[in-house]
């Protein structure tokens, strides 16, 4: 399997401090090289041929359980405004951020 990109450590060093994660100096090598496997595995992907094969969002058909869109509780501003600490006009008051 030929690689079409190789992350030595530099680039692994790289990747790590551009995520934040810390790593130490002697387990760069190991992280280089699952990077690398990572690229593998997707190179393998890549040589899949997928023509005609629809989308899918399971393993097994399956539609998701509907209901109707209709409202069931609605019509209570005034129950919901009591939970806040500050309402004005029939809205939720906040402090503003932005000057």
């Amino acid at each position: 399997m030929e690689m079409f990109m190789s992350i030595d450590e530099n680039t692994a060093a790289r990747v790590a401090k551009l995520a934040r994660i810390k790593v130490e100096p002697d387990a760069l090598p190991a992280l280089a090289e699952e990077f690398n496997n990572i690229l593998g595995f997707i190179e393998q992907l890549s040589e899949v041929d997928v023509d005609g094969v629809e989308p899918m969002t399971s393993v097994t058909p399956q539609r998701l359980k509907r209901r109707e869109d209709v409202v069931t509780d609605g019509d209570q501003q005034d129950r919901v405004l009591a939970n806040a600490p500050d309402a004005r006009e029939g809205f939720f008051a906040v402090p503003k951020v932005v000057e």
